[in-house]
């Protein structure tokens, strides 16, 4: 059985980890993949177990700019918090995740990067220090200029193993270079962050473009001259976001502004865009000059987060769990991924994709009926096999969690079995922190 508990402060929160009990901890439970109404049943707790569902949402906020130009927050401060704090500041956060109601905190755990990674880079990257409870309930401190050094642990080997992957926002397993590694990605199964300094960076002017382009199953050879070009431009473009015909089918027809069409859209610093005009739009031969439209900042963003909402509403509605990817590959490999996609929509079974288009790293979506479940699942297990393949990164910026677990089990060899045990023996020794977590 679980008993749920609220935390309002950190000596509330130290005591409860002193006494060692198995916990799952969350915040804002905003995520668009756990369902937690049905939590309890992803946990699979055997009868008479014990097991603590621990709600930091109630945490003290505080956020202060610092006179290096970095924000510092401490406890539940969301991403919409921070910008807002931020712009009034005239400086902005370097990182937006589709869902800015979920705290900061939650998405370091999870490394949630979001689509200003084109121009930005990771979040873990951004990540100057952080603080967290250890498993004693003790808070400790660790710094990004500082290597990952743990008496007993050689990280050697992982690290050689992880280079495969060092350029995407994240690989099927953390990084472990620099001390803030060992708590970002990690999912809260080394400890709990309970502050943390990032970047910022100036909160520069910005135009706000979206471009249609012809359905993807139909014709993606626009699709692919864009994401082939846009890459030269990551000084310019802060953000590529591509909706297509299936996800704005989820909208209401007033707030559609995609004709029937795929939609990318564009966020571009305002002086840069005559070089983005001239060097990049004006040479495009697959795209329609006159099919380039500008939009506000505001509905720019409020129809980039309302489609995955729409999404997870309707699977709620269905009564199933969200059968969705988080597939990062190259961009050289970005065609042999549309081609898996594209025969996932030949299967019968309603479908969306969308997502961080310039990153090559787009979340396709079936949208079963019950019925539909198991054939979705045996379509997910042959496009792992071709992202192993390709030496793509199956779960980029969304966490592993409870449900993908089988899906990583592959990307995860000897190397970085023994790294987790080793850090979970010397880290969590009682194994109190999310005992389900991929690193067991």
């Amino acid at each position: 059985m679980s008993k749920k508990l609220v935390f309002k402060n950190k000596e509330e929160l130290a005591g409860h980890i002193k006494t060692h009990g198995p916990s799952f901890y969350f915040s804002s439970q905003t995520s668009t993949v756990i369902p937690y109404d049905k939590l309890e049943q992803h946990l699979g707790l055997k009868d008479g177990e014990e097991f603590y569902l621990c709600d930091l949402s109630q945490m003290p906020a505080k956020m202060e700019l610092l006179d290096n130009g970095n924000l510092q927050v401490q406890g539940a401060v969301s991403w919409k918090d921070a910008r807002e704090f931020l712009k009034s500041k005239g400086r902005n956060i370097k990182t937006a995740p589709t869902e800015e109601l979920a705290l900061i905190t939650a998405g370091l755990a999870t490394s949630a990067t979001g689509e200003r990674c084109f121009a930005f880079g990771n979040l873990r990257s951004q990540v100057v220090r952080l603080k967290y409870f250890d498993y004693q309930g003790e808070e400790k401190e660790l710094f990004r200029d500082k290597p990952l050094e743990i008496d007993g642990i050689n990280f050697d080997q992982y690290r050689e193993e992880f280079k495969a992957y060092s350029e995407f926002k994240n690989a099927p397993f953390p990084r472990f270079q620099n001390e803030t590694d060992l708590l970002i990605g990690t999912e809260g199964q080394l400890g709990i962050i309970t502050e943390v300094e990032i970047e910022t960076t100036p909160n520069t002017g910005a135009q706000h473009l979206f471009m249609l382009l012809p359905k993807w199953e139909q014709d993606y050879s626009a699709h692919l001259e864009v994401i082939e070009k846009i890459q030269k431009f990551r000084d310019e473009v802060v953000v590529v976001e591509l909706i297509d015909s299936n996800a704005f089918s989820f909208l209401p027809e007033d707030e559609r502004p995609n004709q029937g069409k795929d939609a990318i859209f564009f966020e571009i610093k305002t002086e840069a865009f005559e070089k983005f005009y001239e060097e990049f739009l004006a040479t495009l031969e697959g795209v329609n000059e006159e099919e380039i439209f500008e939009l506000t900042e505001t509905r720019f963003h409020n129809i980039r987060a309302s489609v995955p909402r729409a999404v997870f509403e309707e699977n709620s509605r269905m009564g199933v769990v969200k059968m969705g990817t988080d597939v990062q590959v190259r961009v050289q490999d970005f065609k042999a991924l549309m081609d898996i996609y594209r025969e996932f929509s030949k299967v019968g079974v309603r479908y969306n994709l969308f997502g961080h288009f310039g990153d090559a790293h787009l979340h396709f979506n079936f949208m079963p009926a019950p019925d539909d479940i198991e054939l979705c699942k045996k379509r997910f297990e042959h496009l792992y096999e071709q992202v192993l393949k390709m030496k793509g990164s199956p779960f980029a910026e969304h966490g592993i969690g409870l449900i993908k677990q089988k899906y990583i089990q592959s990307f995860i060899g000897p190397v970085q079995k023994e790294t987790f045990k080793a850090l979970k023996d010397k880290l969590d020794p009682h194994r109190q922190f999310f005992p389900q977590g991929y690193m067991h």
